[in-house]
């Protein structure tokens, strides 16, 4: 081991241990030199020899700070994987335990973590331990975390190191970091057995490259190039098993096909939002690292938290406590949960002077959206009905799906679109004129009704197919869809539209006495909860629908 080590130390420092011996060698030459030169000579060299090596010094270090300055920070520096960019395994305070959810990914992560630790087996029967791993999902759902666990679980040497950290605009500068961090890397993996390094952000460096007439792209091409070429390189020496671990929130079609080939990132994790499980053990972990009142009700703030990530979760918490301290409260409350998810998705209250009228008309506005949603949608729930002004809307119907879909059918779709159109509705039927308030609801319901007939083919009128592929660049010419068929498609989303706005109207006119039950609460409360809503549902005998 010790000699591996001083091999390393010499492989890395060649430089200066020539510098060095140089400097002995020149040193003994002067020294003899002097014993040989007359004695007056000799002293008047020796005299001006401090000034001259102050000299030196001096303009060394003019020279280096000037040049330390264009490197580091005009780009070809790369500070971070230096001796202080190295984390030790074992000194990483993250394990698989600590990583919720995400069952699946840490099986598979489980298994490369066994390959690293028995290499040594795998060598004897032939096989080759993984070489590149690639961790796909959207952000804050704990890519990191994992790559961190492993190298924990693993005890080997990790590199974490940004994808935008390799680019400049000199070039050559990415192509050079990559050799540095493969380099370092592979002589820690030299000593301790292995090394893992961790490319976040990935698709900075390894989109497909461009392949332009002058020069385009030239040093992103470059830099793909010498980490397609440093993996390839990982396997020639038996005792460094350096494993890339790469990360991105991107799809994996704008990758270069060369990093996705077996070889090199031909192992994928895909990293998912958690599910209401998840979500639960989320609230749990994160709660005991505050004061939290023990009676909150965590899983139904898992349900009422549909597509949120890790991250979101911890967010949530923490901006709960921030609401819990201002509201001179010493134990975070479900109020205090309940009032963070609302400023985090929604944004901050405003307090916005509204008149009545003003305030009666959004009441009618929200509440028009409120019994659509409950009564007319198949798989979404109410959470909160508010008429307080918060991030520029004067007043909103908050829903989330009662559990995870990954598809969505035409009922589902076109109740997005009835619920979208409730507010203009109930205000068209009580004032009979509507306001510039709906013009977010329009833009939302047209948006589900041109994907309804443009993408899902979920028309009426017999036209199959997503006619978005036709269209190509129609500033180039090169759309193949004619205006005849273009117009039958517009009239589809009309017609939706009309239809969607009739049953509507039908539907709140024959419940308008909840209509007003409901505008009443909103004006005196400003918030309706969940349980409340719920609550004057089951008081006046009506049901939500049932998916």
């Amino acid at each position: 081991m010790l000699w591996k080590r001083i091999k390393i130390m010499y492989l890395q420092n060649q430089f200066w241990f020539i510098v060095v011996l140089v400097c002995v060698v020149l040193g003994v030459l002067s020294v003899v030199g002097l014993a040989f030169m007359d004695s007056f000579f000799a002293q008047q060299q020796i005299a001006i020899l401090p000034l001259e090596t102050l000299k030196m010094m001096l303009w060394g270090l003019t020279s280096a700070y000037f040049f330390m300055q264009i490197m580091y920070k005009g780009g070809g520096g790369f500070s971070s994987i230096g001796s202080g960019g190295k984390v030790k395994g074992e000194n990483i305070k993250v394990t698989f335990k600590d990583v919720i959810g995400l069952s699946e990914a840490k099986r598979e992560s489980m298994e490369v973590v066994s390959l690293i630790k028995d290499r040594a087996k795998v060598r004897r029967i032939g096989g080759k331990v993984v070489k590149g791993l690639l961790m796909v999902g959207p952000p804050g759902c704990g890519k990191t975390y994992l790559a961190k666990a492993m190298a924990h679980e693993a005890g080997v040497p990790f590199y974490s190191i940004a994808g935008s950290e390799f680019v400049e605009v000199f070039v050559g500068v990415g192509s050079s970091r990559v050799r540095k961090i493969f380099e370092i890397a592979k002589n820690a993996a030299y000593i301790n057995g292995a090394a893992i390094i961790f490319i976040d952000e990935l698709d900075v460096i390894g989109q497909q490259r461009q392949f332009a007439f002058g020069g385009g792209g030239q040093e992103t091409n470059s830099t793909l190039n010498q980490l397609l070429v440093c993996m390839d390189g990982l396997g020639k020496d038996e005792g460094a098993n350096v494993i890339v671990i790469g990360a991105t929130n991107a799809n994996i079609d704008i990758l270069d096909p060369a990093l996705l080939r077996p070889g090199r990132f031909d192992r994928h994790i895909q990293i998912t939002m958690p599910r209401v499980s998840d979500r639960q053990e989320l609230f749990e972990y994160y709660l005991k690292k505050v004061k939290a009142d023990p009676s909150i009700d965590i899983p139904r703030l898992a349900r009422k938290t549909v597509w949120k990530s890790p991250a979101d979760i911890e967010n949530i918490v923490k901006e709960s406590a921030l609401i819990s301290i201002r509201n001179g409260r010493e134990l975070i409350t479900y109020k205090d949960i309940s009032e963070a998810l609302e400023r985090v998705d929604l944004g901050q209250e405003t307090h916005l002077e509204l008149t009545l009228a003003e305030r009666e008309r959004v009441a009618y506005h929200e509440a028009g959206h409120l019994l659509v949603l409950y009564q007319q949608h198949p798989t979404d729930d109410v959470f909160k009905a508010s008429i307080k002004t918060r991030g520029g809307a004067l007043g909103v119907v908050y829903h989330h799906p009662r559990e995870e879909l990954y598809t969505k059918t035409r009922d589902e779709l076109f109740a997005n679109v009835k619920t979208a159109l409730a507010g203009y509705v109930s205000e068209k039927i009580k004032y009979n004129v509507t306001s510039t308030g709906v013009s977010g609801d329009f833009a939302n319901a047209m948006s589900v009704a041109s994907s309804m007939v443009w993408h899902f083919g979920m028309s009426s009128n017999g036209f199959v197919g997503d006619y978005t592929m036709l269209l190509g660049d129609i500033k180039r010419g090169e759309s193949r869809i004619s205006e005849s068929m273009k117009d039958h498609l517009n009239t589809e989303v009309q017609t939706i539209l009309h239809r969607a706005t009739e049953e509507v109207e039908a539907f709140l006119r024959s419940e308008w006495a909840m209509m007003d039950v409901f505008v009443k609460a909103l004006l005196e409360k400003s918030e309706l909860d969940y349980d409340e809503i719920e609550a004057i549902f089951k008081e006046h005998g009506k049901e939500r629908i049932k998916a």
